[in-house]
């Protein structure tokens, strides 16, 4: 029987003690201690959170090594261990679970520890040999859990929007463009109150979701506008305790031009670590774009339902089968999961309002929750776009005779004679006609309301349907 290989262990301390910490990892103590208090829900940091913290400790070490507040050999350390993390290394070594010690000190002692491990090594030395390079007097000087993680969810959202949502938005944009000039042409039944309603165009049906789109992009981007302003250089409370006096601006200097976004140190930075408004802010923007998402998808699938007792105005393209006991059934899967997502977006955004209106005094501890909740709706409502925008809005085909019949069985066309014979008189010809299934044009000229070449001209589907210029070309 082959025996294992021993396991090795150093020893490290804090103020609570010592701990045997496994030999082959780069976090430490107190991110151990995290892993044993919080067992809670095996959720990890999102890897675009674990980023946005690295790349400020990547230009804290550069300010305070250029404002030698730590040694020139240590701060290159730390900027090389954290250009390897940004690379892709030592990922697993961020373990510490989402719902964790308030404020998010777990989380940013993990990071301080992988860094100052890696970097020892990167000098020589040994893991565990913080009095050479230390998590806290180096890796983390002038600085603080307070004002690194408000500032992370800000740099770690406009990294999610920049590579997530804002391009997926872009692009089902100009998916639902395309697929309003293909469909310019196809007139259907519009719907209101689920009853029908005038005739509508089935191009213009994606025109409007498209503009709805560009509208949604619109907030989203003047609400992040409010992540560029950083409390970062307020330390514990905001007063900027043992930092150096050109810190907090050097700081917000270098980040701007790690992520090339235009940041700035906040006005007030006791103000920018207490108030989570800009968090809130952004993310009812983002409920506000999933609520519309919802109500697209819910559209495509009542437009696409049957085949045979439905709709069925469209066909949405089949991804994968849809029933284990119904053969050839195929469902609206993209737009059912889009719906999923945004439901879950909307409950991220009621806790973050829940968690923004907690704080007490100089700190808001429920920033961790924010942080994930915050970040990981950017992604998934990107992610979910950019998938419906492929898989399914692209090859969207419209079954033109199908909404052409709807569109010409509509009682709702009695609309376009109320100016020519009166309401009153229009709505005895409706009547009449769902009570004995003559077509509305039979029983206005039985009754001798409109002569047939003006009811011709009245009842023009082609005319009805059409929008202004200036609409249609927009």
């Amino acid at each position: 029987m082959t025996e294992q290989p021993t396991a090795t262990y150093r020893t490290e301390s804090d103020s609570m003690g010592d701990k045997q910490i496994p030999s082959n990892v780069y976090y430490g103590i107190q991110t151990l201690r995290a892993v044993e208090n919080f067992p809670i829900s095996g959720i990890k940091p999102l890897s675009t959170y674990v980023d946005a913290c690295v790349i400020i400790k990547k230009a804290t070490a550069i300010a305070n090594g250029a404002l030698d507040c730590i040694p020139q050999d240590i701060s290159q350390a730390i900027v090389q261990a954290a250009d390897e993390i940004l690379a892709g290394k030592l990922r697993d070594q961020f373990v510490v679970d989402v719902y964790q010690a308030g404020a998010g000190t777990s989380h940013h002692m993990n990071v301080n520890e992988v860094l100052s491990n890696r970097a020892l090594e990167i000098l020589g030395d040994e893991k565990g040999n913080y009095k050479r390079v230390s998590p806290n007097d180096h890796v983390n000087y002038g600085q603080s859990t307070n004002d690194v993680i408000p500032t992370a969810i800000r740099i770690g959202g406009l990294l999610a929007l920049e590579k997530t949502l804002l391009p997926a938005l872009s692009n089902a944009v100009a998916a639902l463009e395309s697929k309003a000039t293909e469909f310019q042409d196809i007139v259907k039944s519009g719907r209101t109150h689920m009853q029908d309603a005038v005739p509508v165009r089935l191009g213009e049906t994606f025109r409007a979701w498209a503009q709805i789109l560009r509208e949604h992009t619109v907030r989203i981007e003047t609400a992040s506008g409010d992540l560029t302003s950083l409390g970062l250089g307020g330390s514990a409370v905001g007063t900027g305790l043992n930092t150096h006096p050109e810190y907090s601006q050097k700081v917000a200097q270098i980040l701007s031009e790690l992520i090339d976004k235009p940041l700035k140190p906040a006005p007030n930075l006791m103000a920018a670590m207490q108030s989570m408004a800009p968090f809130v802010n952004v993310s009812g923007a983002l409920r506000n774009l999933a609520q519309d998402c919802v109500k697209m998808s819910h559209d495509l699938r009542l437009m696409d339902s049957g085949p045979k007792t439905g709709l069925k105005e469209i066909q949405l393209p089949p991804v994968q089968p849809g029933s284990s006991i119904m053969p050839g059934k195929y469902n609206p899967v993209m737009a059912e999961m889009t719906s999923m997502v945004c439901f879950q977006v909307m409950g991220y955004d009621s806790a973050i309002a829940l968690c923004a209106q907690a704080g007490q005094l100089e700190l808001n501890v429920m920033m961790p929750l924010i942080a994930y909740n915050l970040i990981h709706s950017i992604e998934i409502l990107g992610n979910t776009i950019s998938a419906l925008t492929t898989k399914c809005v692209e090859k969207i085909e419209a079954k033109g005779d199908r909404c052409l019949a709807y569109a010409e069985g509509s009682l709702a066309l009695v609309t376009a004679l109320n100016t020519h014979i009166g309401y009153l008189n229009a709505a005895a010809v409706a009547k009449e006609s769902l009570e004995t299934g003559k077509s509305l044009r039979q029983i206005v000229l039985e009754r001798g309301l409109m002569s047939l070449e003006d009811l011709a001209k009245v009842l023009d589907l082609e005319k009805m349907s059409a929008m202004p210029t200036s609409s249609a070309n927009t």
